[in-house]
């Protein structure tokens, strides 16, 4: 096992770290890329950060996605898995169980978030993106994390579920309580969790007599036609495609830009392309946003059903496993010029988006809402610039997710925008 306890060992989990962790994981991928460590809630995990040992680890069988295979007590206090979700009943989704559950799960849900759907959706993306800018367009200036990232995909996930306009505030409030968790009320998440699930279950109870063409509709005759999927099912995919796509698009859009905004030379030339109408540098640029500085630090939480060794590392039963994606796609060992941004990278097999039987099934609406709102804004705001000091700029904390608590940005005041929309002109 590689040597751990050398002196120049970078201290993990820091505001320091989270403002930019690759150089300590560059330093773990060199000295210790299987690493045990405490983390900040107090449980020990392998930390995995070599990009061949991170793919043999998302699609290792051996390595359970339900936490009954680790401490029921760390479970129910929050430490693992997403706060509150045990409490509310809300366990059964694709992100805690293994097959033949998982395959049976994915599979409904599948059947209802088709490609066909979110192709479909791509106008409504549109929409929110172009009223979203022209709430600010005309005042030259904003943050894009409060003002624009965090409210679109709230508002496109809730439309894609199928929560009628007049509740998707709630949806808002209850989502601004989950990222903002770690400087909020104690035990916040915990109440925003089983507001959630009971709305979930009414809307479902309503849904039943009133079935449309939403995702939930959608879910609810996948059971009725003898496929097995409980209510309690149903909510739990209905909160987990909300809370896995609502955060990691507001981090993929805000990581992106503000990557876009510190590389002005890879920004002009997608800028460039844009204007000419090409949609090529876009398409590779996602994919190499996605990598370079993506919206999932750590993929959820794994754990050991039977002893497996990882990178020359022997794991043994119930030890959590978290691998570390960020990690993985700057390896040297697989992408050349790791630290670099090339928005024409072609050769980008990253983990953005996980491997293996649970790779994100939301991949298709992320990258739609990241084309979208990408080429929108610099083909409308072409001055973009950051407005903040990159020092001063503050990264949530949390051990999943990586993104920007806020994104202040400057450009030149856009005449005859329409006047700012209220709340009910963007639901």
């Amino acid at each position: 096992m590689p040597e751990t306890s050398r002196t120049d060992q970078p201290e993990l989990f820091t505001w320091e770290f989270a403002a930019d962790p690759y150089p300590a994981y560059a330093w773990l991928r060199e000295h210790a890329p299987v690493h045990r460590t405490t983390l900040p809630s107090g449980v020990e995990a392998w930390l995995v950060t070599r990009y061949a040992d991170a793919r043999q680890a998302l699609a290792d069988s051996r390595l359970s996605k339900n936490p009954v295979h680790h401490s029921e007590q760390a479970h129910r206090s929050g430490r693992v898995g997403i706060p509150g979700e045990r409490q509310a009943d809300l366990m059964t989704h694709l992100l805690n169980i293994d097959p033949p559950d998982h395959t049976r799960l994915r599979r409904l849900v599948s059947k209802a978030f088709t490609p066909r759907r979110v192709a479909e959706f791509e106008p409504r993306v549109q929409q929110l993106t172009d009223r979203l800018i022209d709430s600010f367009a005309g005042r030259g200036t904003a943050d894009l994390i409060h003002e624009f990232a965090f409210p679109l995909p709230i508002y496109a996930i809730c439309d894609l579920l199928g929560v009628p306009p007049e509740d998707q505030d709630d949806f808002r409030d209850w989502a601004g309580m989950m990222i903002r968790h770690h400087g909020g009320q104690r035990g916040g998440v915990g109440r925003a969790v089983k507001r959630m699930r009971g709305y979930l279950a009414e809307l479902i109870h309503r849904k039943r007599a009133d079935l449309g063409d939403d995702l939930i509709s959608g879910l609810i005759r996948a059971s009725d036609h003898g496929e097995h999927l409980t209510e309690n099912e149903a909510a739990a995919m209905a909160f987990i495609l909300l809370f896995a796509g609502f955060e990691t698009t507001v981090n993929l859009i805000g990581n992106g830009l503000y990557a876009l905004l510190r590389n002005p030379g890879q920004r002009a030339l997608l800028q460039e392309s844009l204007a000419r109408g090409e949609s090529g540098l876009l398409e590779t640029g996602i994919e190499e946003l996605l990598r370079y500085d993506g919206p999932v630090e750590l993929a959820t939480w794994r754990f050991a059903t039977r002893p497996l060794v990882i990178g020359g590392v022997e794991i043994p039963v119930g030890d959590p496993v978290l691998v570390v994606l960020a990690a993985a796609d700057r390896d040297p060992a697989r992408f050349a010029d790791e630290n670099t941004l090339d928005l024409a990278r072609t050769d980008n097999p990253h983990l953005g988006f996980g491997h293996g039987i649970h790779y994100c099934i939301g991949a298709p609406l992320a990258r739609l809402e990241g084309r979208a709102t990408l080429a929108t804004l610099l083909t409308r705001l072409p001055d973009l610039a950051l407005d903040a000091d990159p020092a001063d700029l503050r990264w949530r904390g949390g051990l999943i997710m990586r993104g920007l608590r806020e994104l202040p940005v400057a450009f030149t005041p856009q005449a005859d925008v329409p006047p700012p929309p209220g709340r009910d002109d963007i639901a």
